[in-house]
């Protein structure tokens, strides 16, 4: 099968979701200049560069109470940071709680169950208990093609690591199974590792 996404593919749901995968999320906590909490999950997540560590996400829909974008790039706009939570298997569902289309006064955080806490380095809330947490200053926002594709860049400026999840001075992730989205309502969770070394090495 081919097709031009421009024509359309003719299939019950869109595969692209299906085929880029499985992709990491970023469960993006941020806080209106009003210093409202928001919390929001987004599969278009990545990080994008070591030296000084960088992440990105992408929000692609809008929200009736927001000018052209959801709360979280609203509230990154008007603030500046952001936080990346990172979603282990066990909050699966507290994570979908959170992806709820919830006014923007409207505390996920509350309505998800989960406590936040203070970051370190930002004026930002974070998810008590997640094995890992990125506290990110905003470096650009890009708006892409499309009616509301926009990406924010940030630079990663305090790192916060559960404990129980370093062994021998690694980051273990099976401590946590981290959690990743693949198409459609489809999820999966990391069990097993396997190593390959490079030719180089």
């Amino acid at each position: 099968m081919f097709y031009r996404p421009e024509d359309g593919h003719g299939l019950p749901h869109n595969p692209f979701n299906a085929v880029v995968t499985p992709r990491p999320i970023g469960w993006i906590s941020t806080r209106s200049g009003a210093g409202v909490n928001n919390l929001a999950p987004y599969s278009f997540f990545n990080a994008v560069a070591y030296v000084p560590p960088q992440v990105m996400f992408a929000s692609t829909s809008t929200k009736a109470d927001q000018d052209g974008t959801k709360d979280s790039m609203a509230n990154i706009r008007e603030t500046g940071v952001f936080c990346v939570n990172i979603v282990e298997y066990a909050m699966r569902d507290q994570m979908n709680k959170s992806s709820a289309a919830l006014d923007k006064g409207v505390d996920e955080f509350a309505h998800a169950g989960l406590e936040a806490v203070e970051c370190e380095t930002i004026n930002c809330a974070r998810v008590a208990g997640v094995p890992a947490a990125l506290e990110c200053k905003l470096t650009q926002i890009i708006d892409l093609p499309g009616e509301a594709n926009k990406v924010a860049f940030g630079e990663v400026v305090g790192v916060h690591l559960r404990d129980d999840c370093l062994v021998d001075g690694i980051f273990d992730v099976t401590k946590y199974q981290p959690l990743s989205r693949l198409g459609y309502r489809d999820y999966a969770k990391v069990n097993d590792l396997f190593s390959l070394s490079r030719p180089d090495d």
